[in-house]
């Protein structure tokens, strides 16, 4: 199987996982925070090669540059980045032979975020919830809705096959803005940020951790979620109520806090994010529940 065969097998979850990779989180930061154009429709995509009739892999990259900058090689190099939001290696040490999943028209790498989620940007079901996060294991990714709007998305990392992320119907119940992780090994500390549990006797948390694979997941059962993504969450969601306070451990639980459901299986490969269908790559898209009430609790 040549590169190219084997780039858009792994992006269709369909060939055996790619050495492990993670997510720049700076590079994400960036993309996750700006400011840009929704089009009413998700973009289409294409698979960008790199190659050149020299074989030279320099002149491939500042082609594919030109290509992708509409004539300007810096404007294609900043473009390129939108790979790692896309779940991909960073662009960093492409050579003749590799390929990327991207939007087909350079005019569309530069939309806001919201547009290249795999998420609906509507969920009815959720309509009369004011606040819902999704946790999508196939994909490995999360999202944000208020009162059933798509309002964030981003790259997440569950639990592994063998300590699998719980699926069901959780909320938030204690937070913490910081905490080392009960399963280091002996001598080691995992030292965790902007931490949410939603299983309180498990400890099955969201929260920030500094390697977030693009590859199969390979936590403990929490998700890990780059810091930008973490951050926000932490301020946009709520604990549970209780007498000692908002996300408090101690006192009598008086509320519950933010709705969280976590969906889907643990991908044996690399998640599945783009499938080809006729000549061109689709986003795998994300189906939710009608009504995410009815989703059965996970946390008992």
């Amino acid at each position: 199987m040549n590169r190219l065969g084997l780039f858009l097998a792994v992006v269709a979850g369909l060939a055996p996982a790619a050495a492990a990779q993670s997510y720049d989180q700076s590079v994400l930061g960036a993309l996750l925070e700006r400011e840009g154009r929704l089009p009413d429709a998700p973009p289409e995509y294409a698979v960008w090669r790199v190659e050149h009739e020299t074989g030279n892999s320099v002149y491939a990259r500042h082609d594919l540059y030109l290509r992708v900058g509409e004539g300007d090689a810096r404007r294609g190099r900043q473009r390129l980045v939108l790979a790692q939001l896309l779940g991909q290696p960073a662009p960093t040490a492409l050579a003749v032979g590799d390929s990327l999943v991207l939007p087909a028209r350079p005019a569309d790498f530069d939309l806001s975020p919201l547009a290249y989620a795999p998420y609906p940007r509507t969920w009815s079901g959720a309509a009369g919830i004011d606040k819902a996060v999704v946790v999508d294991k196939t994909t490995q990714t999360w999202a944000a809705y208020e009162a059933g709007r798509l309002v964030r998305w981003g790259p997440a990392s569950t639990g592994a096959a063998e300590t699998p992320t719980p699926s069901g119907r959780f909320t938030m119940n204690w937070r913490a803005l910081e905490r080392y992780s009960s399963e280091a090994p002996p001598g080691e500390e995992w030292f965790m940020r902007y931490v949410m549990n939603i299983h309180a006797a498990r400890g099955i948390h969201l929260h920030q951790y500094d390697v977030v694979p693009t590859g199969p997941p390979q936590g403990h059962g929490c998700v890990r979620m780059v810091t930008s993504d973490a951050e926000w969450l932490y301020e946009w969601s709520s604990g549970w109520q209780t007498t000692a306070g908002e996300g408090a451990l101690g006192g009598r639980v008086t509320g519950e806090g933010t709705l969280v459901v976590v969906q889907g299986d643990e991908p044996e490969g690399a998640p599945e994010r783009f499938v080809m269908r006729r000549d061109a790559p689709v986003r795998v898209a994300v189906l939710l529940p009608p009504d995410p009430m009815a989703v059965p609790r996970g946390d008992r």
